[in-house]
């Protein structure tokens, strides 16, 4: 018996005297076996789990993580160590910020390769039990340690690394965790590969990565009909990733300004029934695809100049009620607006309560890039109506919005917008203008 395994005895036998429990009591009052519990603390074997500690801990009214210092030992000996306690006790360390420990056991553990997989396994139960923060760190870990590149292990953690990443707005972030991921896509299992390439390719379109965007929106096409099979099952129905490579592919060209080449792509998505197999699932994805290809033909319609659509196209959005969906069509409307000069306040009065719910777009990539670019295109909207203290405020709030987004190009062209308009800034537009030009030279200088 080492002296930290006398300590951990030693500590939980006083707290039995000082609050007058037997073996027994305690026991009962824990839900561990008493046999078990007896052998552990006479040291006869290593039968004390993490739960077991967490459950003495509560009863002795301790703080979560009590004596975890102590509890190495029970997972670690000078002859073996024990997978079974070390993984459970690995995650418990993460969950209540017990850091040291998790130092001292990675420092025992990560002489020898093929206990890499212990760390592995504390972050992929982390993961699933949504800890996504708590389990980086362990991933981090596998990616420094292990040393074959072609290892699943590796790529998983690349793959959980890059999830992780990219759960926020910041667009320095985001693309940074792209290219760090992109070399690991294609060696991941089959059945994660189609998400991942989807992920990639929503992200790269959130930050207007055109090329990369149709890179792998072609990628997702192949994976979407070659990996169609009972072995391989991804997160969703394989016709939807199929739809999002014709979605995304789509997007790509009316972000360019190319309407007519897009409506064909949405021809394609828009037409799934044919896609096979169908269960249940797929024919719910295909019908959604109905209604998003409905959609981006009103928005190609505008974007190409027909006003007498607008009316039309805003009802179809009202009978969507979907706030990801008003963003995207009032995008396609106010551009058109500011093209063809077309008036559409009746448009944005309609909507006045959604557009009120916008902020909400603060996690998400796409939708924060939807957000902003709707404030930019009111702003101008605005500025051409005459309408310029309503159009400084607008491009205020895109100043806010680039700077917490990190999207400097964004933000210097909301910059160049304002100072057009400048010397009609009110006082305090004028401060909160300043504030946030400090704010951005202080990013910069870093």
């Amino acid at each position: 018996m080492t002296v930290v395994n006398r300590s951990l005895r030693w500590e939980i036998e006083d707290q039995m005297k000082q609050h007058g429990y037997n073996i027994n009591q305690l026991a009962e009052l824990t839900g561990i076996n008493p046999g078990n519990l007896s052998m552990a603390l006479n040291g006869i074997s290593r039968s004390l789990t993490i739960n077991q500690l967490d459950a003495l801990g509560k009863l002795f009214g301790k703080v979560p993580g009590w004596l975890y210092e102590l509890y190495t030992e029970e997972c670690i000996s000078e002859e073996k160590l024990s997978r079974p306690r070390l993984v459970p006790y690995l995650v418990r360390c993460a969950e209540v910020g017990r850091n040291d420990c998790i130092d001292a056991v990675v420092s025992k553990i990560l002489d020898s390769q093929r206990n890499v997989n212990i760390i592995y396994s504390a972050a992929e139960k982390l993961f699933h039990k949504g800890k996504h923060k708590q389990s980086e760190g362990f991933y981090e870990l596998v990616v420094e340690n292990v040393k074959d590149s072609f290892s699943e292990m590796l790529s998983m953690s690349h793959y959980r690394l890059f999830t992780i990443a990219i759960q926020g707005t910041d667009a320095e972030k985001n693309w940074k965790a792209v290219i760090r991921f992109d070399p690991f896509r294609n060696r991941l299992p089959e059945n994660y590969q189609l998400d991942a390439v989807f992920q990639l390719a929503r992200v790269c379109y959130s930050l207007k990565k055109w090329v990369e965007v149709e890179k792998y929106a072609g990628e997702l096409e192949v994976l979407s009909t070659t990996l169609c099979s009972e072995e391989v099952a991804p997160k969703r129905h394989p016709v939807y990733y199929y739809g999002m490579a014709f979605l995304y592919k789509g997007l790509v060209l009316e972000r360019r300004g190319f309407y007519e080449q897009s409506k064909k792509y949405v021809e394609n998505y828009a037409n799934l029934e044919w896609f096979e197999p169908l269960d249940e699932a797929g024919q719910k994805e295909v019908e959604q695809f109905k209604i998003w290809g409905k959609a981006n033909l009103y928005t190609l319609e505008v974007l190409s100049g027909n006003e007498s659509i607008i009316n039309e196209y805003a009802d179809y959005l009202a009978s969507l009620n979907r706030l990801n969906d008003v963003v995207a069509g009032l995008n396609a409307i106010l551009a058109s607006a500011n093209m063809y000069k077309f008036n559409v306040d009746h448009v944005l009065t309609r909507f006045a309560g959604s557009i009120g719910r916008f902020d909400l777009f603060n996690h998400d990539p796409i939708l924060s890039e939807r957000h902003l670019r709707y404030r930019y295109s009111r702003a101008i909207y605005e500025f051409s109506n005459g309408r310029i203290q309503e159009g400084l405020d607008e491009t205020l709030r895109c100043i806010s919005l680039a700077k917490n987004m990190k999207r400097y190009e964004d933000g210097f062209q909301c910059v160049a917008l304002f100072e057009t308009y400048r010397e009609r800034a009110s006082a305090q537009q004028l401060k909160t203008y300043r504030s946030a030009m400090r704010v951005r030279e202080e990013v910069f200088l870093e």
